[in-house]
C-alpha cells in the first residue's frame, strides 16, 4: 500500500513540475510556476521516503525516479490528446 502511495507522490510531483515548465500544454495549470516547482520537490521527496522505507535505498532511489519519468512521459501526451489544441502557442506566449 505504501508502494501505491509512493507511486502516486511521484506522479502528482510529475504533474506539478509540468505545470511549472514553461511548455505545459494545460491551461488550467499554467501560472505559478515557482510554487509548482518547490510543490513538485517536496512530492518528490516524500515519494522517494515511501519507496525507502518499503525497498530499501538503492531499490527506492530506482522506483522513484522510474514512477517518476512514466509521469513525466505521460504529461505531454496527455496534454496532447485531452489539454490545449494548439501546443505552439504555449511556447510562444512566454515571449
Amino acid at each position: 500500500m505504501i508502494s501505491l502511495l509512493g507511486f502516486v507522490l511521484a506522479v502528482c510531483a510529475a504533474i506539478a513540475w509540468y505545470a511549472g515548465s514553461p511548455h505545459c500544454m494545460w491551461s488550467a495549470l499554467r501560472g505559478h510556476s515557482r510554487a509548482a516547482r518547490i510543490a513538485g520537490s517536496v512530492l518528490m521527496l516524500l515519494s522517494l521516503a515511501c519507496w525507502i522505507g518499503v525497498a530499501g535505498i538503492a531499490v527506492g532511489l530506482c522506483a522513484t525516479l522510474a514512477s517518476g519519468m512514466l509521469g513525466l512521459m505521460a504529461q505531454p501526451w496527455l496534454a496532447m490528446f485531452f489539454g490545449t489544441p494548439a501546443a505552439d502557442v504555449t511556447a510562444v506566449e512566454k515571449e
